[in-house]
């Protein structure tokens, strides 16, 4: 009998300001395993009692006091905890576990990069394309099922972004971002999920600004949020979901989760 895994990440932006909606997107949704994200928390401030309520016993965390911060929680057994600072600055945005089936799992929250696409002039930009450089280099010596998600805070393709050429100059959707990207995807053989399950030009977004009176009206939004399979484990998935309800729930974060579904 084949076995199925359901993996959704999400940047939460402050995990304890938007708990119920974590809560209520578990209990709806369902999934094995949350990649969350900008938890916004200390390890020892991280609500897992809230979690393992609800039977996500297994936590995984690398947390930082108001900034950044990503976490895993999991239904099924995680292991071999690791932690990458591609920003090489101590900030906490990556961490990686095995499964007990051998897949790795990679969760990331890539910086926004600020407001200017200068390096010289604004170095948060630079820092941006380091951390994307490093990370490109890490695929190159990846072996085994692995699956990489989260906020990569890039919207690569045309079909991205709500405006192609308004967005070509903002920081996001800049072609040395995009390339960026282009060049971590090529490194690792990456298959982009939701563009596997929902092929350009296909209207796909999974961020929409806080600054929009509505935002479903407006719907000036961008694919800031990715998962990415090496090629086994891609083969396995089966189903896609981008959950754009709970951009309307109440406190919502300015992303969605997105989950994808292996039969493995």
């Amino acid at each position: 009998m084949n076995d199925s895994l359901r993996i959704a990440s999400w940047n939460i932006n402050s995990v304890r300001f938007r708990l119920d909606n974590v809560e209520r997107f578990l209990t709806e949704y369902a999934p094995d395993i949350l990649c969350l994200q900008e938890t916004k928390v200390v390890d020892t401030d991280f609500p897992a009692a809230a979690f393992r309520a609800l039977g996500y016993e297994h936590v995984v965390l690398h947390g930082q006091r108001m900034h950044h911060g990503v976490a895993i929680i999991s239904k099924v057994p995680l292991a071999e905890d690791s932690r990458h600072d591609w920003q090489d600055n101590g900030e906490a945005r990556h961490i990686g576990v095995r499964l007990e089936n051998g897949i790795r799992l990679e969760n990331v929250y890539v910086p926004a990069g600020g407001d200017v696409a200068d390096r010289n002039s604004n170095p948060k930009f630079g820092q941006k394309l380091d951390f994307v450089e490093r990370m490109t280099r890490w695929s190159e010596t990846l072996a085994g099922p692995t699956l990489l998600v989260g906020d990569f805070n890039i919207a690569p393709l045309e079909s991205d972004v709500w405006s192609h050429k308004q967005l070509l100059d903002v920081v996001s959707h800049t072609p040395v971002e995009v390339a960026a990207l282009g060049a971590l995807q090529a490194a690792g053989n990456w298959t982009d999920l939701g563009r596997h399950f929902v092929p350009a030009p296909a209207r796909l977004f999974t961020w929409w600004s806080y600054r929009a009176k509505d935002w479903a009206a407006s719907d000036r939004g961008r694919r800031l949020d990715h998962m990415w399979a090496t090629p086994d484990l891609a083969a396995t998935a089966t189903r896609h979901e981008v959950v754009e309800l709970c951009r309307n729930w109440l406190k919502p974060s300015d992303h969605i989760p997105i989950m994808t579904e292996f039969v493995l």
